[in-house]
């Protein structure tokens, strides 16, 4: 979230005194909606992904506690951090509020400063989280996503497209030579060409789909939903011209390149298919365009 965006307040409660009370409190350094039911909560929370909610305990039909349980059944909803604000303030209500997965418990009737305070130190500590996140599926060198967010990634399209019955096709590119840039201009200047290689990827992938990560080393995957081989091809072609033209400056001032090999895999049956094969697939491609003179882009037969 940028700094200057407001976090998101989902409030739930059936008393309309309470929304407009708990709204008054933090419209001034939040965003803030709310839901009277459990239901509506419920489909709140999965289409706008709020930062916190607080949620009443006692309401008709469906009580806070089964609004919790089903939050946490789905992946979307399940990280949102959930305050209990409710009348019922024994140590066994709040004893099963948070053995349910409840962030925090504020008692009814409730103190303004407490409200707040409460609700800042939960949107704190999921910004936090959100951060720590975020660089763990982040190659600290190149700023592309890492191996664990690409598999994240491959995951979830191969699934969408085993149900839709589309296409998929994968990238696997390796700097060529790469020991011997080294050796010849030092690993600074070796970093200094691997951060000009990812930013390649922005310059030739031009679908908000398509998907580049740093593979390990030298090499470098690109993830191409709903494309069949002779698309992926024409993007592979692509990304090796533009590597291929790159001037990559030394720390003397001097210009140097680097040229890549790409194994390409496109899978048009998904439903028999497994990742391990794709990524096999590609990988033995690129193996292949090494060993027949590099700078070249090589399909998987």
């Amino acid at each position: 979230m940028d700094s200057d965006q407001k976090s998101l307040v989902l409030i739930v409660d059936d008393e309309n005194s309470n929304i407009l009370a708990l709204t008054h409190i933090l419209s001034p350094e939040y965003v803030v909606f709310a839901a009277k039911n459990g239901q509506n909560a419920i489909k709140a929370a999965e289409k706008h992904h709020p930062d916190v909610i607080l949620l009443d305990i006692i309401m008709p039909q469906m009580n806070g506690y089964e609004v919790l349980a089903e939050l946490k059944k789905s992946e979307v909803t399940r990280g949102i951090p959930v305050v209990f604000i409710s009348g019922l303030s024994s140590a066994a209500d709040e004893e099963k509020g948070l053995s349910l997965g409840a962030a925090d418990y504020i008692s009814k009737p409730f103190s303004p400063a407490i409200v707040k305070l409460r609700v800042r130190n939960q949107i704190r500590m999921i910004n936090q989280l959100r951060t720590i996140e975020r660089l763990s599926m982040v190659d600290q060198l190149t700023d592309l996503p890492n191996r664990r967010s690409f598999d994240a990634r491959l995951s979830m399209e191969w699934s969408r497209a085993q149900r839709e019955l589309e296409q998929i096709s994968i990238l696997l590119i390796d700097i060529d030579k790469f020991k011997v840039y080294n050796d010849t201009y030092g690993h600074q200047q070796g970093d200094v060409a691997l951060q000009a290689v990812a930013r390649a990827f922005g310059a030739t992938l031009h679908r908000p789909g398509d998907f580049a990560a740093r593979w390990g080393g030298e090499e470098f995957i690109v993830l191409l939903p709903n494309t069949d081989a002779d698309g992926a091809i024409d993007v592979a072609e692509r990304i090796r011209l533009y590597i291929e033209a790159m001037l990559i400056p030394d720390v003397q001032g001097e210009m140097t390149k680097v040229t890549v090999s790409i194994g390409v895999n496109s899978s048009s049956d998904v439903q028999n298919d497994t990742i391990i094969r794709f990524i096999a697939g590609a990988d033995e491609a690129l193996y292949k365009g090494k060993q027949t003179g590099r700078n070249r882009v090589m399909l998987c037969e």
